[in-house]
């Protein structure tokens, strides 16, 4: 999969951004941060999502599955495609 540097970078900010805003829910319930960090959590599970939608086949079956599991979901992704496993295998 080409684009597995894409996918690690967004599903990681991803999975830093919820945590960065359930922290801010828990604490201080700030709304510039809510702001600011709730666009970019959206935008990288998107990302997280169209990129395992766009991948080129044969890719790891349960993949695209994962990617749209919020918050975990990239990294998911990612681990799955990180052992090499291929169809058929």
């Amino acid at each position: 999969m080409s684009g597995l540097p894409v996918l690690r970078f967004a599903s990681a900010v991803e999975a830093i951004s919820l945590v960065v805003l359930l922290v801010n829910l828990v604490t201080l319930h700030a709304r510039p941060v809510s702001a600011v960090v709730g666009p970019l959590h959206g935008a990288a599970y998107l990302v997280v999502i169209m990129i395992t939608l766009l991948a080129r086949a044969p890719i790891v079956p349960g993949v695209r599955l994962r990617a749209l599991i919020p918050g975990i979901g990239g990294l998911l992704a990612v681990r799955r495609l990180k052992r090499g496993e291929t169809p058929g295998q």
